[in-house]
């Protein structure tokens, strides 16, 4: 080297280090990527509960915004929320009530076996 100019072999060999630093450098970054991508895998239920809870989250804030605040917002989900489960109470009872009765109909059609044979 002469008066800090590179000769053609220095420049060469100045090339070849700069892209074997840009080979090592990308190498350890895919190899940290794969690394990370296996240490937070995902679980597809829970991105799908966490998703609903989103949706939930984004119509309660929406709410809230047409009814002018939070607290007359969550009147109307609890208002809501009230209906669905008086709506839900009975039809649930007699839901039960007609599985009983089905099983106590079908306990009479059996006929025990008899053990004489």
């Amino acid at each position: 080297m002469f008066g800090g100019r590179l000769d053609k072999r220095e420049r060469a060999a100045y090339a070849q280090d700069k892209a074997d630093l840009r080979a090592d450098l990308r190498e350890a970054y895919e190899r940290g990527r794969r690394d990370e991508r296996a240490a937070r895998r995902r679980h597809p239920v829970m991105m799908g509960v966490t998703f609903v809870l989103a949706l939930v989250g984004v119509a309660l804030l929406a709410l809230a915004a047409v009814n002018g605040s939070f607290t007359r917002g969550g009147g109307v989900v609890d208002d809501k929320l009230n209906i669905a489960a008086d709506r839900a109470g009975p039809a649930l009872s007699q839901a039960a009530d007609n599985a009983g009765q089905g099983l106590r109909d079908a306990a009479r059609g059996v006929r025990p076996r008899n053990s004489a044979g």
